[in-house]
């Protein structure tokens, strides 16, 4: 099916939603006929890493394809890391985070899933075979984590780190093309589920656990492995219980994120009772486009349609979920990604899909109210103004949810 007519369908969907009274209200009105008792508000927030993590994995991928020696495969490595790690700088995750801390000290979420929380460090260079690509650097440039909880401590709005997943821990020589600025680059990914302070949210019980199906690129004699996971924790509000799940989905195949789709739905939903489900999916229900370069077979949505049971990659899933945003307001009204590698796009133009989403599957089966929603960090006054950076090259998705 064409895009646009993907687009289409999805609008009739919406349509039929506003028939059967579940209304499509303002993002910044709450619904009148929200179900009583004490709501519980969600947030997914993709961090963004700082640059492009492809770059340097491209240039040596192709000085390799190229025959290149392994001394020219290490320079299109190191000099290309050398110019995405000097856009980390660019743009500026201290900045960023004073950003995103407004945002959640505004909306206030009890549980936010966090993605790409990345931890970058640099260690003298090492180029002795055997030792390229050794994850060892221990010298700290930026702690996404700290640097976010510090940001919302300022805020008055603590919040803490109950569950920690680390993912991808690559490292890269880095020089650039004159030799200049010598030393190894370490970029560790982590996954966060983060509680505020001083809510009812009560944390009985956490769990973490990285895919069986990772991105493994060989590169320059070592194979960086770039795995990604899932995490949960099980929460207690008052006399309700519910699981809180949380990942980010492979950006590169769309193969392995259905294979990981799989995974974090079959293990990690809660057997009984109500599992909230937030991610950085990376698969837009409409786009049904393949990556055949990659050797890709599955379509970009076809993630987003297992976890949701829908035909055709759905049809085996024992836990449909709700896509929550769509109880609240229509698809184009919640698009969340698309922006620049730097960050300080003149226009909100670019958030032109939607990937970061908030899904729920009841008992019962019954999809849970939302009563509020709102996107963050999409609107041109959520720039920093000094800098013009945004929040992220992700917008958030923060939903109300009643009835769990």
């Amino acid at each position: 099916m064409a895009r646009s007519a993907l687009r289409a369908a999805l609008a009739a969907g919406t349509a039929a939603l506003v028939t059967a009274g579940l209304a499509v209200a303002p993002a910044s009105a709450a619904r009148p006929d929200a179900p009583p008792g004490k709501p519980v508000t969600v947030m997914t927030r993709n961090l963004y890493l700082g640059a492009d993590i492809n770059r340097p994995v491209q240039a040596a991928l192709k000085a390799q394809a190229d025959d290149g020696t392994q001394a020219e495969i290490v320079q299109a490595l190191a000099v290309a890391t050398d110019y995405s790690r000097a856009i980390v700088d660019d743009t500026d995750f201290p900045t960023r985070a004073r950003l995103l801390a407004h945002e959640l000290a505004t909306t206030r979420p009890e549980l936010v899933g966090l993605q790409e929380v990345a931890l970058w460090r640099s260690g003298p260079i090492q180029l002795e075979p055997g030792t390229i690509g050794i994850p060892n650097a221990m010298d700290v440039d930026y702690d996404f984590l700290q640097l976010l909880l510090d940001a919302l401590a300022a805020e008055g709005t603590p919040y803490r780190a109950a569950v920690v997943g680390t993912r991808a821990d690559v490292e890269s020589p880095s020089f650039t093309a004159t030799g200049a600025n010598p030393r190894d680059v370490r970029l560790t990914m982590r996954d966060v589920i983060l509680v505020r302070a001083g809510s009812s949210v009560r944390v009985l019980d956490t769990g973490d656990q990285l895919y069986d199906a990772n991105l493994k690129v060989p590169v320059a004699g070592v194979v960086m492995d770039f795995s990604r996971g899932y995490q949960w924790a099980d929460v207690r509000m008052g006399s309700r219980t519910f699981r809180f799940v949380n990942t980010h989905l492979e950006a590169f195949s769309s193969d392995l994120a259905l294979a990981q789709a799989v995974q974090v739905v079959t293990e990690a939903t809660a057997p009984t009772g109500t599992t909230v489900f937030v991610c950085d999916c990376n698969s837009d229900p409409v786009d049904d486009s393949v990556k055949t370069g990659i050797g890709d077979t599955y379509p970009h949505l076809a993630p987003y349609y297992f976890i949701t049971g829908a035909a055709p990659f759905g049809t085996g899933n024992p836990y449909p979920y709700t896509d929550e945003w769509l109880q609240w307001a229509p698809a184009e009204e919640g698009w969340t990604s698309g922006l620049s590698e730097t960050v300080d796009d003149a226009t909100a133009d670019g958030f032109d899909h939607r990937i970061d989403m908030v899904f729920a599957h009841t008992a019962d089966g019954a999809p849970p109210t939302v009563d509020r929603g709102v996107i963050t960090g999409d609107e041109l006054g959520d720039r920093d103004p000094a800098t013009g950076l945004w929040p992220s090259d992700h917008a958030g998705v923060v939903l109300r949810l009643r009835g769990l």
